[in-house]
Parts: C-alpha cells; structure tokens; sequence
C-alpha cells in the first residue's frame, strides 16, 4: 500500500508541475501576444500620424497657388477700385470747377 500512495503522490506532484509549466507557459504567450498587439497598434497610429501630416502638407502645397491668385486678384480689385475712386473725385472736382 506505501507503494501505491508512493506513486500516487509522485504522479500527483508531476500534474501539478506540468500544470504550472503550462499555466506560465500560457502567460508568456499572453504576455507575447499583447505585447506584439501593442507594437501593432502604436505602428498603426505612427501610420496615420504620417498619413495626416501627409495629406495636410499636400493640400497646403495644392492651395498655395490658390492663394496666390486670389491675392492677386485682391490686388488688381483694390487697383481698380483706386482708379475708379480717382476717376469719380476728379469728375467731382471738374464738376465743381466748372459749375
């Protein structure tokens, strides 16, 4: 009978050994596993930094043209509104002048 709660107390202790070699074996995979999702998610979120910087850069490059002519297009309105405020003072004056 010694025999037999000799081995049965052997085989006990070598489950309980394999379990716990499992069991850490599991958190390790675990740990692996968030750990490369983790990896994962902050290069997915260096992509999109990158992608937005990107586009914003492509779209100030694009509108700058756009600027440039609308500022043009400013300059030549207040030109013309000049010459006109010119043209109007002087028929004003001759106007008076001659009235």
């Amino acid at each position: 009978m010694s025999q037999q709660a000799f081995n049965a107390g052997q085989t006990k202790g070598q489950a309980r050994e394999k379990a716990e070699q499992w069991t850490e074996s599991a958190k390790q995979t675990a740990q692996s596993a968030r750990d490369k999702t983790a990896e994962v998610a902050q290069s997915a979120h260096d992509k999109a930094i990158d992608v937005t910087h990107s586009a914003q850069n492509k779209s100030a490059d694009k509108s700058h043209p756009t600027r440039e002519s609308a500022q043009h297009g400013q300059e030549q309105t207040a030109g013309f509104l000049g010459q006109t405020g010119e043209s109007v003072k002087n028929m004003a004056q001759g106007a008076l002048d001659g009235g």
